[in-house]
């Protein structure tokens, strides 16, 4: 009867295969945001991908063309087609960032590092110079910065990039005051690693994780500081096609053509809030 009981009952737990779990999908939110980010960073390194036009070149005749099917987004008034404006636009724009974004990251990750990892002088006179740049308005330090170094785009990349260091260095010495704590490292010291050992070894590469998630978001800022100096007149001189000083350029214009600043500001924004989505999604992931 057991036997019986065993052959036409329900199946048992130990009988049962265990299901392999579903692999996760990404958001359709982060899909269109790596979407967006490459293309753009698809026509910053291959502009004619979507446009042959001379960014530079205008027809007089054509100029205020709205967007249609000949000129997608329309033309300004010297009759450039405003889509190769943008298109080209995008290599200087992200180049820039991505500038901006390597000198925060090793400047200020080089100054908490030290600051964190050695303590002491080093610690509180690293500490009070990230203090005083952390009380200058970032912005507002890029601009003394572009300033002082003159006006290009390069400048301006430099001085977001300056305006950025505090942040970095606040954040990897809040890693580092946290990882040289740990268990492991003192395992390393006690093995008789020397302090530079474990500093390279162990503490950096468990401390930069969350600053290359910071580096991502700050990429997003940076696109957005770049663009600012550029309208105001602190990059590159026209007939440069920066994204800010497209904006800039078309708000003369605003009342009989407003399409010269809705696109350029529609695709600064779109480009930035898709760095800003991927940078929480790689935040929410690191901390699950």
């Amino acid at each position: 009867m057991s036997a019986a009981v065993l052959t036409t009952g329900e199946p048992t737990a130990a009988a049962e295969a265990p299901s392999a779990s579903p692999r996760r999908r990404l958001p359709l939110t982060v899909v269109l945001a790596l979407l967006v980010l490459a293309l753009v960073l698809a026509f910053s390194l291959v502009p004619g991908l979507l446009t042959r036009s001379d960014p530079a070149a205008g027809i007089p005749a054509a100029k205020f063309t709205a967007p249609g099917t000949q000129y997608l987004l329309g033309t300004d008034h010297l009759g450039r087609d405003l889509l190769s404006r943008i298109v080209h636009g995008s290599a200087s724009s992200m180049t820039s960032a991505l500038v901006a974004v390597a000198i925060g990251v090793i400047v200020g990750g080089a100054i908490g590092l030290v600051a964190g990892y050695a303590g002491g002088w080093a610690d509180a006179v690293l500490g009070r110079l990230v203090d005083v740049l952390l009380a200058i308005p970032s912005f507002l330090l890029a601009v003394v910065v572009v300033t002082a170094l003159g006006y290009d785009t390069r400048n301006a990349a430099i001085a977001t990039g300056v305006s950025a260091v505090a942040v970095f260095a606040r954040l990897m010495r809040a890693e580092v005051l946290r990882v040289r704590t740990s268990v492991f490292i003192e395992a390393a010291r006690l093995n008789g690693g020397s302090g530079g050992y474990v500093l390279v070894r162990h503490v950096l590469p468990n401390a930069v994780r969350p600053v290359l998630s910071l580096a991502v978001l700050q990429f997003g800022l940076a696109i957005l500081t770049i663009a600012g100096l550029a309208f105001l007149g602190y990059g590159d001189p026209p007939p440069a096609s920066d994204w800010g000083l497209l904006v800039a350029d078309g708000r003369e214009h605003l009342l009989h053509a407003p399409w010269l600043v809705l696109a350029p500001g529609l695709t600064i924004a779109i480009v930035v809030l898709s760095v800003s989505r991927l940078s929480r999604f790689i935040d929410t992931e690191r901390n699950r």
